[in-house]
């Protein structure tokens, strides 16, 4: 057994990540996360997590409510919308709302998903989401941040081709759509700590079908 209680912890947080209990990072550093994942571990007498039952996600549910909704011709409809889950970044077609998407069908589809630090204080930065729930690879309904410059970009995965992801997001030509996103441009996917993980993979959707978006302003 080591000495170093940030190796004890970091050997718990991993075996807890195994299990699919969502410890957060695997940094050695006790907290929040890794307190609620072991409780979760106790709670299911040291049986791994249970799987996602079959069905639709419930963000996802509410992700497509605004599906087709436009910065212009729907502002007041987006304004009262973003503002569903109790503040908004403001009026969408003055300001980047990726960010204030995903965060609305968050609170609402999960409502006590914990939106912790830096994501907790600003989702309406894209980037922030890299701190949401737990690591995953790219599947239905993970959220899926990807870089643009300095900045980035935040929606949800529902299908790939060979060199693009199909996002279910906000501010994709000026609204809410399914558009493609290439896969070069992935900075990470996280899928929610409260919610059992789901281990389908993307469907394959055809090329051509949808805008491709480099930029999502």
């Amino acid at each position: 057994m080591t000495a170093d209680p940030t190796e004890a912890i970091r050997l718990i947080q991993s075996g807890l990540d195994r299990l699919g209990h969502a410890p957060g990072a695997i940094d050695g550093q006790w907290g929040v996360r890794t307190a609620r994942a072991l409780k979760q571990l106790i709670a299911a007498n040291g049986r791994a997590a249970s799987m996602a039952p079959a069905g639709q996600l419930p963000w996802i549910t509410e992700a497509k409510t605004a599906l087709g909704r436009r910065e212009a011709r729907d502002r007041t409809w987006l304004m009262d919308w973003l503002k569903r889950d109790g503040r908004s970044l403001g009026d969408p077609s003055k300001t980047p709302w990726c960010g204030d998407f995903v965060e609305t069908c968050i609170r609402i589809g999960l409502p006590d998903e914990p939106l912790l630090a830096a994501l907790g204080a600003n989702p309406y930065w894209a980037r922030n989401w890299l701190l949401f729930g737990r690591d995953t690879k790219p599947v239905p309904g993970a959220v899926l941040v990807f870089e643009r410059g300095s900045g980035g970009h935040v929606g949800f995965a529902v299908g790939q081709d060979d060199t693009n992801f199909f996002v279910l997001g906000g501010n994709q030509s000026d609204a809410v759509t399914v558009a493609r996103v290439a896969k070069s441009r992935l900075l990470g996917a996280r899928w929610p700590a409260t919610f059992p993980p789901r281990l389908q993979r993307l469907p394959t959707m055809k090329p051509g079908e949808l805008l491709t978006t480099t930029n999502e302003l």
